[in-house]
């Protein structure tokens, strides 16, 4: 409490333009230690909006005009807060609390760490024990005669961004793994990601090799064979790396680099072309400006579109995944998958290539297990990437948002093959930048246990479980065949779209309409109810004819039933 100089403002205007709110709402603007508060003044409604400190990304001070003092406030879910304060020293000390605010300097100053809903000490660490990644590789046949856990990293003594549990190929020793380790970017040595039952390959993960122009290291060429003698229907692996390969020949100045094939006997070394995370910032913040466009025309939307490169990025992504689950499942060929540190660009394909391969990872469960695999406890640097403390801007960007942003084009592609819809995603994507709970808190593993965040906080998925109703697909049938084995979406250019359900925070100009999930949903209760009363009520004699019930199906399947259930003509919503 001691960054809030002015804890109450009231006659504060406020708009919020992705409501489609259209005329600014007057009440008192409410500063706490974790949100900020606006209560409408209007006593019949009295509606609240709150809004927390640590999902504001930025806090504007326009130019003061006659009504009052102006205040933006940007959020990392793409809301945009406009307020309008009356007195202007009441606005500077609300624009001084608020960047202080939303710009903590240490994890204690986090949400999570003094959220308290009423449960006991025994059910917060029940909700940890809610994703069991050991269940997951047991799932998956893993320990077998092929692949074996570790015990190198215990206490993070190999690497120290790892997690302390790995499985790695059954005739790599412990020498093979250190050595292997000293010579891969922040020790992150190769170790199983996923493994594939049905054609024995794998997909393993790992930094790039300290390799320079001409460096070698017969533990991690011994290493990289036993991945591949791991597979016993191949004789090769595939190397992805998944940046460009100008990107990966100029870190060899710098001592790094990627595999030398003439070292490395074994391998077939595949570039991707994913961009750094420089790129994708300034990708994201221009598609994000074109969002916020105002009464844009088709030239400037599409212009902007291309301009900022987002879909070429996501495409390139998605490129990744296909490379690998196609080599995994069709070719029989393990695959190890890198980028220069392994965290960013290579948590990406590999969730990417289990979504693909793996229809568990396509259901509500089995996504909250990937995202703790791939991304938690590989060591996904989840509060650089997204600035959960006050640090270097240029560490931070949207290395997840990508992922999310993958799976929903996949689900475009794909409607009766995933277990959830749209919302699931854009709350997990929300729950990844508010630090409401303490999932993605740190960088690695290592960091959460030294912060005690078990004991300190909350895991975010036994509520999202709680709430799975409101995150279902209401086309998903798990026996359909196009949720059973393999995706292989199409990549190119023109099947891909602009996320409009994460972005499109602009100003509406129409009344918000029903959500075609909820419209199916509709649709689907009332076939069933159809179904069951044909069932009971139409019985068809041998050599004789239906009977037909008034006020049953003809009446139902009438053009105005549909318009009715929608409230509207909902002709237009089949275009993108």
């Amino acid at each position: 409490m001691e960054h809030i100089r002015t804890p109450k403002v009231e006659n504060v205007r406020l708009l919020d333009r992705s409501s489609g709110q259209r005329k600014a709402s007057v009440g008192t603007l409410y500063l706490s230690a974790t949100h900020t508060i606006f209560v409408e003044s209007n006593p019949e409604t009295r509606k609240e909006t709150w809004v927390l400190h640590s999902m504001v990304s930025s806090v504007e001070r326009p130019p003061t005009i006659p009504a009052g003092s102006q205040l933006i406030l940007r959020c990392k879910d793409f809301r945009v807060f406009h307020i309008l304060i009356p007195q202007d020293r009441d606005c500077m000390d609300v624009h001084t609390s608020l960047v202080r605010l939303s710009r903590p300097e240490k994890y204690s100053e986090l949400y999570c760490l003094s959220f308290n809903p009423s449960v006991n000490k025994e059910e917060r660490e029940e909700s940890w024990n809610f994703i069991d990644l050991m269940a997951d590789y047991k799932r998956m046949g893993v320990p077998n005669n092929l692949w074996v856990t570790t015990a190198a990293n215990s206490e993070y003594r190999v690497c120290d961004t790892y997690p302390s549990e790995l499985f790695v190929p059954k005739s790599a020793t412990p020498a093979i793994i250190v050595g292997s380790s000293r010579f891969r970017s922040r020790g992150r040595f190769p170790a199983l990601a996923y493994f594939h039952q049905d054609t024995l390959a794998a997909v393993c993960r790992c930094s790039q090799p300290l390799s320079g122009f001409s460096g070698r290291c017969q533990e991690d060429e011994m290493m990289l064979q036993a991945v591949m003698k791991s597979n016993p229907g191949s004789d090769y692996i595939y190397v992805v790396d998944t940046r460009p390969k100008l990107n990966a020949m100029a870190n060899r100045a710098a001592g790094k680099g990627y595999e030398n094939e003439d070292h490395y006997t074994n391998i077939k070394l595949q570039f991707i072309g994913i961009e750094n995370i420089h790129v994708m910032r300034s990708s994201q913040q221009k598609i994000i400006d074109v969002g916020e466009m105002r009464s844009q025309s088709m030239t400037d939307f599409l212009w902007g579109l291309e301009n900022s490169g987002w879909l070429k990025h996501i495409k390139a992504i998605l490129d990744a995944g296909v490379f690998i689950s196609r080599a995994v499942a069709d070719e029989g060929i393990s695959v190890l998958v890198h980028c220069s540190d392994g965290w960013d660009r290579t948590a990406q394909a590999c969730s990417v290539a289990s979504i693909l391969l793996d229809p568990f990872y396509r259901t509500t469960k089995g996504l909250m297990v990937l995202i703790e695999r791939d991304w938690v406890s590989f060591g996904h640097k989840f509060s650089h990437r997204y600035a959960h403390l006050d640090g270097d801007p240029k560490e931070v960007s949207p290395v997840i948002d990508q992922f999310l942003e993958c799976v929903w084009q996949l689900s475009e592609q794909f409607p009766c093959a995933f277990e959830f819809n749209e919302r699931f995603l854009i709350a997990i994507h929300t729950h990844v930048y508010s630090c409401h709970f303490g999932n993605f808190l740190g960088n690695c593993q290592k960091e959460r246990r030294d912060m005690r965040l078990r004991e300190r906080s909350h895991s975010v998925w036994p509520q999202m479980w709680k709430d799975r109703a409101e995150y279902t697909n209401p086309l998903y049938k798990a026996e359909m065949s196009q949720t059973q084995g393999v995706l292989r979406p199409n990549t190119t250019p023109y099947c891909f779209k602009m996320w409009k359900g994460l972005y499109n925070h602009m100003e509406k100009s129409s009344p918000p309409r029903q959500s075609p999930a909820d419209f199916l949903s509709a649709v689907r209760e009332e076939s069933q109810q159809l179904e069951e009363e044909l069932t009971n009520h139409q019985e068809v004699p041998p050599g004789g004819t239906a009977h037909h019930h008034p006020g049953s199906r003809q009446e139902d399947s009438s053009p105005d039933r549909t318009t009715n259930h929608m409230g509207e003509d909902h002709s237009s919503e089949e275009e993108d």
